[in-house]
C-alpha cells in the first residue's frame, strides 16, 4: 500500500480545469478537480445520469443551477447535486487554486 496526497502534483499554472479520477469502481467515481478562474462555458449545463457530491478543500467557487439561486462554496463546504439537476460552475477564484473532491454515484 502507498499513500497519496490530494494537494500534491498540481501544476502551478492551469490552462483548463484539471480532472483526475482517484477511484472508479462499482458505480462510484471519486475525482480530484483543480480550478483557477475556470468555469463551465456560458449556456452549457451539466446534466448527469447519477448524483454528485462535491466538497471544496481549498479556494472558493460558485455553482449555478438552472432557474435557481447560486450556491457559493468556501473551504470545507459541500453540496449534493441530484441526478439530472442542471448545474454549472459559474465562478472559481483566480487568486488561488480551488481544489474539489467530487463523488459521482447512482
Amino acid at each position: 500500500m502507498k499513500s497519496n496526497n490530494i494537494f500534491k502534483n498540481i501544476p502551478n499554472k492551469l490552462q483548463e480545469e484539471l480532472f483526475e479520477d482517484i477511484i472508479s469502481n462499482n458505480g462510484i467515481k471519486i475525482q480530484r478537480i483543480v480550478s483557477q478562474g475556470n468555469t463551465t462555458p456560458k449556456n452549457e449545463w451539466y446534466d448527469q445520469e447519477g448524483d454528485e457530491w462535491v466538497i471544496v478543500l481549498q479556494g472558493k467557487a460558485t455553482i449555478s443551477f438552472e432557474n435557481e439561486d447560486d450556491v457559493n462554496l468556501i473551504l470545507g463546504e459541500y453540496i449534493n447535486i441530484p441526478a439530472h439537476k442542471k448545474h454549472r460552475v459559474s465562478w472559481t477564484s483566480e487568486d488561488e487554486q480551488t481544489i474539489w473532491i467530487a463523488v459521482h454515484y447512482k
